[in-house]
């Protein structure tokens, strides 16, 4: 049976953010630790940064997540959580009940598509597929080009070139995505539920996922050890 997994075509992951997240669903993100102030790019928004789960996460979907915020704007926010794996589905496996290559092809892939990861990206829409890849391959009116070496791509084109050998460097594949309607993720900040720093495409696209969260926290200059010790005595 093939999954319920599905490529639509589109110019950019913005489309994306313009999908309503009911008011009534705002979560509350509070944590106990005070982080250090957010830190926008230069045009006042997160995109092409990472978010960081704060240790009093309240939400279980978002607790240690470490996400990469694709599309930010007034309208809203969409990003890819980048440290947790999709269950029961690998990349070549996933090629094959796409019909993007026969069974037999599977064991003929080249090595940098068999060891593409497939992650949970996210609560939102888990049936669409979305590759974050190195800058190093676009396809017109598809691939929305975010910054820092880091381009995402929507449609099953970039799948085939994988599997062929002539796609990015570097990527994953993420079935959903995190959502924040307008204004939503600002005031989570401001409730202290995540930390944002620069992004790293080493960490964005490495396969140590069991250590992305506190390497995160690293890059963001803070000890997790000492932040979770505060914690626990605040």
């Amino acid at each position: 049976m093939k999954p319920l997994i599905y490529f639509a075509g589109v110019k950019a992951a913005t489309a994306i953010v313009s999908i309503s997240v009911d008011s009534d669903e705002a979560r509350d993100m509070g944590s106990i630790i005070s982080p250090a102030a957010p830190r926008p790019s230069e045009s006042g928004f997160f995109d092409g940064q990472l978010l960081i789960a704060m240790p009093g996460m309240l939400d279980d979907r978002f607790a240690r997540s470490v996400i990469y915020i694709c599309a930010h704007s007034e309208e809203g926010a969409m990003g890819i959580i980048v440290n947790r794996p999709a269950e029961r589905v690998d990349f070549p496996q996933l090629l094959v009940q796409l019909n993007v290559i026969g069974p037999d092809e599977a064991i003929r892939l080249p090595a940098e598509a068999s060891s593409v990861l497939v992650l949970n990206g996210g609560p939102v829409d888990t049936s669409r597929g979305f590759v974050l890849h190195s800058n190093d391959y676009s396809i017109d009116n598809s691939t929305l080009s975010i910054g820092g070496g880091v381009s995402l791509t929507a449609t099953i084109d970039i799948l085939r070139a994988i599997a062929r050998g002539s796609g990015p460097g570097r990527a994953l594949l993420a079935l959903g995505y995190a959502g924040w309607a307008a204004g939503q993720l600002e005031a989570e900040m401001g409730h202290n539920g995540w930390l944002n720093c620069p992004a790293d495409p080493s960490l964005i696209f490495d396969s140590a996922l069991d250590s992305k969260y506190e390497r995160a926290f690293r890059k963001a200059g803070i000890d997790l050890r000492q932040l979770s010790s505060d914690a626990g005595n605040a």
